[in-house]
């Protein structure tokens, strides 16, 4: 861990420790460590002394406004390219125990709501396609690289995005790189500046009202 940026952090005022209970039930730390671990020794080899430090950073609730404040404090480390940002969260959690199991007839999410008891109506889309069309109006949002056009979609779908608030800190970030960079110019190549989405997989497809699913997704960055 780099005990020097997380002082620097700690220094802000706007970094606390995770209260104990919080960190029993956190888990995204640990399932990305094993991977990482293995990505490192792919590229730097077996020698650990090597590799670069981690300072793993828990974003919890927070409105936009917010969002931007800590993006704020994080830019300047978004702006060395020594350091990499990696980014955790799944995308539609859909179920009865996620307490969100809505619907769009026809996959249009004007008209999203409560999946009505007896499931979708014959003739209409499974549940499935409207949590495939939750999740791609998720990246698109995303893509724009605009911070509020991610919130605004939050905001009118409540998609269960896990990790929301660390991408929307992060979208912030890029964002004001942007802009003191002068906006992105027609010379910038894909990905820079703002996400790409290469991935998008679901845990099942839901066709019935008790059934359940986990949507995830892979997307990347350069600045």
């Amino acid at each position: 861990m780099d005990a020097a940026v997380t002082a620097e952090l700690r220094e802000t005022g706007r970094f606390h420790d995770i209260p104990a209970s919080n960190d029993v039930s956190e888990h995204s730390l640990e399932m990305h460590l094993p991977y990482l671990w293995k990505r490192l020794e792919q590229t730097l080899g077996s020698d650990t002394a090597a590799w670069p430090t981690l300072v793993p950073i828990l974003v919890g609730d927070g409105s936009g406004p917010e969002e931007k404040g800590s993006a704020r404090l994080l830019l300047p480390y978004l702006k060395d390219p020594a350091n990499a940002f990696v980014v955790s969260s799944d995308f539609c959690h859909w179920g009865r125990s996620f307490r969100y199991r809505v619907y769009c007839p026809g996959t249009d999410l004007s008209r999203l709501d409560a999946l009505p008891a007896g499931g979708p109506q014959s003739g209409e889309p499974p549940v499935h396609e409207c949590i495939r069309v939750l999740d791609e109006a998720a990246f698109a949002a995303i893509e724009t690289g605009v911070h509020d056009t991610f919130v605004d979609y939050l905001r009118a779908t409540e998609n269960t995005v896990c990790g929301r608030h660390p991408i929307g800190v992060t979208m912030a970030a890029l964002e004001m790189l942007a802009e003191e960079r002068g906006g992105e110019g027609s010379g910038a190549k894909k990905g820079e500046g703002r996400f790409v989405f290469v991935q998008y997989q679901r845990s099942s497809l839901v066709t019935k009202p008790n059934d359940s699913s986990v949507s995830y997704a892979a997307a990347y960055a350069v600045v």
